[in-house]
């Protein structure tokens, strides 16, 4: 079982704009059946894990929930669950809420849907070990960073997807004492 941040960025390391939208991002040339794209990682998922911020902005965008897979909302704020689907929500320690996406995943992997302080928080616990990064050709100038903590990578694998450049990488941990 792994536990990966699957997420788009700018060239200049956001995946957000100051007010949380992604419209930037599907204004780009991507091909959803290409190398490392979404519909071929989500097959290996098991259950989600996002932040408040990119639930809000997913129940705006999209008209139905698209995920049928158990999903965990981190957040400190009382939200509405789409009917019908295993939506939970979830605050305090993250080893707990990984350990219960874990066991829903039922072998699977886990996704960190986002945001990058998300990720960060996995991180800091040990819990995250690859980050998928899909580079689109824009700028943002600001908004969410990328991932807001100083954490060692080593690259697995990239690609060209039409327009973005695919990053696949492990997390190095620290030498243990």
């Amino acid at each position: 079982m792994t536990t990966h941040f699957y997420t788009a960025s700018s060239l200049d390391g956001f995946i957000a704009t100051p007010d949380h939208s992604l419209e930037w991002l599907f204004a780009q040339d991507f091909d959803e059946h290409g190398p490392m794209a979404y519909t071929a990682f989500l097959e290996g998922i098991g259950a989600l894990v996002m932040g408040a911020s990119t639930y809000e902005w997913l129940r705006r965008a999209e008209e139905d929930w698209g995920y049928a897979l158990p999903t965990w909302v981190v957040t400190h704020r009382e939200l509405e669950s789409p009917a019908g689907a295993d939506v939970r929500f979830a605050r305090g320690d993250v080893a707990r809420i990984h350990a219960d996406a874990v066991e829903a995943a039922g072998g699977k992997d886990v996704w960190i849907v986002g945001g990058g302080e998300l990720a960060g928080q996995f991180a800091d616990a040990g819990l995250l070990d690859e980050v998928w990064v899909q580079f689109a050709p824009v700028t943002l100038g600001a908004g969410s960073p990328l991932l807001p903590r100083d954490l060692r990578l080593e690259l697995l694998d990239c690609a060209r997807n039409r327009d973005f450049v695919c990053a696949r990488y492990g997390v190095v941990r620290p030498p243990t004492v």
